[in-house]
């Protein structure tokens, strides 16, 4: 087994952000969930309608709302993206922020299908976090293959 490499600092940094910027939204999207649509803070009319969105059958996934499953997901995301996180010396945490990464976009782009061909509506709050996702998951593609051994540094 290799050792761990040490990681960019900007990728320590960038990662937390936008974990903490994740966990911001999917709280608001979870608190939304429970206390109603109205508390939603965007449009309910034409394309972009958040309350048809988080309501639809789509919101549910396997009975769970999909706010707590991405709030769950930006606990443990914001945990490993710590910098106390990026410390740790087990690889196995490292290789489970990579995994957990890939595992949120794919859930993403169900959920974008989801929003575009079945509910044929938005919501820009849900859109929000899928753009955390995709951006965490870049700077994760860049840095977590070397820092676990896998790749070379592109240095």
């Amino acid at each position: 087994m290799t050792e761990l490499r040490d990681v960019p600092r900007w990728a320590v940094v960038t990662t937390f952000v936008l974990s903490l910027l994740g966990l911001g939204i999917s709280t608001y999207l979870t608190y939304a969930h429970f206390a109603g649509t109205q508390v939603l803070a965007c449009s309910d009319k034409g394309v972009v309608n958040c309350a048809l969105v988080t309501t639809s059958a789509q919101s549910r996934f396997l009975g769970i709302p999909v706010a707590i499953l991405g709030l769950g997901q930006y606990i443990v995301m914001s945990a490993l993206n710590s910098p106390w996180g990026w410390r740790r010396p087990e690889r196995w945490l490292h290789v489970g922020r990579f995994v957990l990464a890939f595992v949120g976009f794919a859930f993403i782009l169900w959920l974008i299908c989801a929003e575009f061909l079945i509910i044929k509506h938005i919501c820009l709050w849900c859109t929000a976090v899928h753009v955390v996702t995709v951006l965490l998951l870049l700077v994760l593609t860049r840095v977590s293959p070397v820092q676990l051994g896998w790749a070379s540094s592109p240095e």
